[in-house]
């Protein structure tokens, strides 16, 4: 029998809406029907894109999070069901790193401490003075001074907090230690150290392993065994060289496919399988099997039935209808995955794009389109004010109200210079039709201003123009 054995383990996280009275709308589906095995002194890798539920799938071995359904037997007891209590005495034989060390570690606490704290819970040596000797013995296998007991956390670096991590979970003694992400956010030359690490600790003390990673180099060199999630689902899974030299599910190939080549010339000849599309969501995915919305070789029945995980030979296990006929070349493609998948990808985006801007702003489609400005020759004479500001109506419109108010002499004398000051007005700035003719006007008139002074008027100084034009043409009909 397996050390750990999952068998159908879900992992639903309910989504409630309300205000005064919470119901449940929808669940999170984080983990949806996942069973594997971890041998004793084995390492079982686990990889994955973010999302897929790795994390809460460690999470819920511990109980760190509630099991919706399935079991999880941990040396023939199902964990699923113990009450708390016997639960909390579990956990001395299950121990988790955790990904960020930083964070898991209090602030306010100094190394001895933090250490100290399991053994004093689960009862581990008779006193501070035995507690400590352990710790001590325990810092030194991981690679620590023996002066790091009374530093706290933010004195050390990356790699060395993730030592202290490690040996957090190593002072209870555990049986299995899961590695969530246990070298993601150190340096390549630290991540070498801490792997090399827990392999040594591995062949001396007798741990299993269960490593979540992104990393498909840091996985290979780790693990005996490795399994493929995919949007909650286990897709594959295989011995480590076996699943790297033959992948048969559509999702690894594509995995395998992103691993860079150090040789060049192998580099350029290998095909890269590009996907189409994003990760769907864990609250609707879609029916049937998860992959059919991004995989190559999609064909009908993919939409309708979701496939089980089917052991290959060799236990190599596939969760796929086709992996048979893909892997001979029989099934054709269904979509591209060369750099046609990514232009497919990012027209699609483009097109939801704009259909959620026109949803959303529908008034953003009727632009008012202004009407073309009249040019200056076509104005009609002694209509410059019109001509040169034809945005400002209200202007205009006073004018006009000026000019038919005047005596008819008035207008027959301002007609005889009305066509040439429309040609000599017709190229000046906006805003200049506020200089009346001075010579018509009589002295005090508001048209002695200085010369250029209409530029500094606000707008509708063409209703001053035409009122100082009045005295002018009243006084040239009584000249007359």
């Amino acid at each position: 029998m397996s050390l750990l054995e999952l068998d159908g383990v879900k992992v639903h996280f309910p989504v409630k809406k309300g205000i005064f009275f919470d119901r449940t709308v929808g669940h999170v589906y984080a983990v949806d029907g996942v069973s594997l095995k971890v041998e004793a002194g084995q390492t079982y890798g686990l990889v994955g894109e973010s999302g897929c539920g790795k994390t809460t799938l460690g999470r819920a071995v511990l109980r760190l999070v509630d099991i919706t359904d399935g079991e999880v037997v941990f040396d023939g007891t199902d964990l699923a069901k113990l009450p708390d209590e016997e639960m909390r005495r579990f956990r001395r034989r299950l121990q988790m790193v955790f990904q960020d060390p930083l964070g898991s570690l209090n602030p306010r606490q100094n190394i001895e401490s933090i250490l100290a704290e399991g053994m004093a819970a689960h009862g581990i040596g008779k006193d501070q003075a035995e507690r400590r000797e352990k710790i001590q013995e325990i810092l030194a296998k991981v690679g620590l001074p023996a002066n790091a007991l009374s530093r706290y956390p933010h004195e050390f670096s990356g790699g060395q907090r993730q030592r202290i991590g490690i040996a957090r979970a190593l002072v209870l003694e555990p049986d299995v230690i899961i590695c969530d992400e246990p070298v993601s956010a150190l340096d390549v030359s630290v991540q070498a150290q801490v792997i090399n690490l827990l392999e040594e600790l591995q062949e001396s003390l007798g741990l299993t392993y269960l490593v979540i990673a992104h990393d498909l180099a840091v996985v290979r060199h780790i693990s005996d065994v490795i399994g493929v999630m995919y949007l909650g689902g286990l897709v594959e899974e295989a011995p480590s060289d076996v699943l790297y030299e033959g992948p048969k599910h559509p999702y690894t190939k594509a995995l395998m496919s992103a691993v860079p080549v150090p040789d060049p010339e192998v580099e350029d000849r290998r095909e890269r399988i590009l996907l189409q599309g994003d990760l769907p969501s864990p609250a609707n995915p879609p029916a049937g099997c998860r992959f059919h919305t991004r995989c190559p070789w999609a064909q009908d029945k993919c939409a309708v039935e979701r496939p089980v995980l089917t052991d290959l030979g060799d236990g190599h296990k596939v969760a796929c209808h086709f992996a048979k006929e893909i892997d001979e070349g029989t099934v054709a493609q269904t979509r591209s995955t060369g750099i046609d998948a990514v232009v497919a990808t990012e027209a699609v985006a483009s097109k939801e794009a704009a259909v959620s801007e026109t949803v959303t702003d529908p008034a953003s489609a009727a632009v008012a389109v202004p009407s073309p400005r009249p040019a200056a020759d076509d104005a009609p004479a002694g209509g410059s004010a019109e001509a040169d500001a034809p945005e400002d109506d209200a202007a205009g419109s006073d004018a006009e109200s000026a000019d038919a108010d005047e005596p008819a002499s008035a207008e027959g004398e301002a007609a005889d210079g009305s066509g040439a000051d429309a040609d000599a007005r017709a190229d000046e700035p906006e805003g200049s039709d506020a200089e009346a003719p001075v010579a018509d006007a009589p002295k005090g008139s508001d048209a002695d201003a200085p010369k250029g002074s209409g530029a500094d008027e606000p707008k509708g100084s063409g209703a001053t123009a035409a009122s100082a034009a009045k005295p002018a043409g009243k006084g040239a009909a009584e000249s007359g």
